[in-house]
């Protein structure tokens, strides 16, 4: 069973992308996580304007070395939407998610283009989303409490500015599948998105 989990920055679909992936006993891979990599690589190396760089650090990638927490952060996460907007760095991750989505049993992805592209048969495909202002909200309270010098305004502008990039760009832009299920959370707690999740995934297979 796959489960791909797809929306725009800030809309909470890591966080469920583990609680589904924790319910149903199941390997998780936030995707974005990978293009977070790369960009710390480049941006520790000075090469973020190099998309050969860029290339070349997304081959170079290996999963057991993630760390989700130095990856984290406003800056990483602007640097990670301009190396995913380059169609060779995304080629260059393509095979190592969809050997992940194979694992045996299954695996719950997350990103901008699992349902789209990484998984396109994928056993159930959600679609997470939020207006920009609650995504902003969510994303400077989560940079706040790490002790991030930032405003809500500068949070909700680069929330707009990520979401023209992720849907304008020609390679793999974010989009909702036809087959994916939408899940609005802009009024939902996290609790409530993990339970209106698992309404929708039993809905599409049964009682899981």
């Amino acid at each position: 069973m796959v489960i791909a989990i797809d929306g725009p920055a800030a809309s909470g679909k890591g966080t469920l992308g583990r609680r589904i992936a924790e319910a149903l006993g199941l390997s998780h891979l936030d995707t974005g996580l990978l293009y977070r990599a790369v960009a710390a690589r480049c941006l520790a190396d000075g090469t973020l304007a190099d998309e050969a760089a860029s290339v070349a650090a997304a081959h170079a990638l290996d999963l057991s070395t993630l760390d989700p927490e130095a990856l984290r952060g406003g800056e990483m996460g602007e640097a990670a939407s301009v190396v995913a907007a380059r169609p060779a760095v995304r080629a260059a991750l393509f095979d190592l998610q969809r050997r992940f989505a194979a694992r045996p049993g299954g695996a719950v992805l997350d990103g901008r283009d699992i349902g789209t592209v990484i998984c396109p048969d994928a056993t159930v495909k959600l679609f997470v989303t939020a207006t920009p202002e609650v995504r902003a909200e969510r994303r400077y309270r989560e940079l706040a409490a790490r002790g991030a010098g930032t405003s809500f305004e500068d949070v909700l502008a680069d929330i707009r500015v990520r979401d023209a990039r992720d849907s304008g760009r020609s390679a793999a832009p974010l989009m909702r599948a036809d087959d994916a299920l939408l899940l609005d959370t802009t009024h939902l707690t996290v609790e409530g998105v993990f339970s209106e999740a698992m309404k929708l995934i039993r809905a599409k297979i049964g009682k899981v």
